[in-house]
């Protein structure tokens, strides 16, 4: 299956993917942090029109979080552009998923599908993800551990805070790549028959 990850410089969920061996891409304007030859480093427009079965999208949310709702007034076109990029994302054909935190996506395009949390998936923090879903079902927990500590929302700043809050979990990573594999392929199935 080919999976492209945009707008992730980590490189975490793209090397959960291929360590299942799928041939998957992560595309970021910054360089992975893992050095990875499977990283596009480019505006992930350039890579839009390429066939993809799955694609994950994690849209810069510096414009969007309702966390920074005290300077939208400020804000007005950056925040449509960042909307307007979302809604290219969205049009994409393939099964995808895109990730944010709580944001106004929810009320400028429409609600997400789920709302996760990473003490499910095996890290026992509390950071409220949204995931608005096209052919794929809701993520199901995969490791639900104790601990309700909002140690994102507590980081001391610094020029790279945005950077560590911005990092998908390693079990939310594995989760996305064990549970929509077969998800993402349904429709193309459905296509063949």
């Amino acid at each position: 299956m080919r999976v492209l990850v945009a707008c992730e410089y980590s490189g975490r969920v793209r090397s959960a993917y291929r360590a299942r061996g799928h041939e998957a891409f992560s595309c970021d304007l910054l360089p992975c942090e893992d050095n990875s030859e499977h990283h596009y480093r480019c505006d992930v427009r350039e890579l839009l029109s390429e066939q993809w079965d799955l694609m994950i999208a994690h849209p810069p949310c510096t414009h969007l979080a309702v966390s920074g709702a005290r300077h939208f007034k400020d804000k007005v076109e950056v925040q449509q552009e960042a909307l307007d990029f979302v809604r290219l994302l969205m049009r994409m054909q393939c099964a995808w998923a895109i990730e944010n935190p709580v944001s106004v996506i929810s009320s400028a395009i429409r609600p997400a599908d789920q709302i996760i949390q990473p003490w499910q998936h095996g890290h026992g923090e509390t950071k409220a993800t949204c995931l608005w879903l096209r052919g794929l079902p809701p993520l199901r927990p995969s490791n639900i551990v104790p601990g309700r500590e909002p140690i994102v929302h507590h980081m001391s700043p610094g020029p790279d805070r945005w950077k560590a809050r911005s990092r998908t979990y390693m079990g939310i990573a594995q989760a996305m790549a064990d549970q929509w594999t077969e998800a993402a392929l349904w429709p193309q199935m459905e296509l063949a028959i």
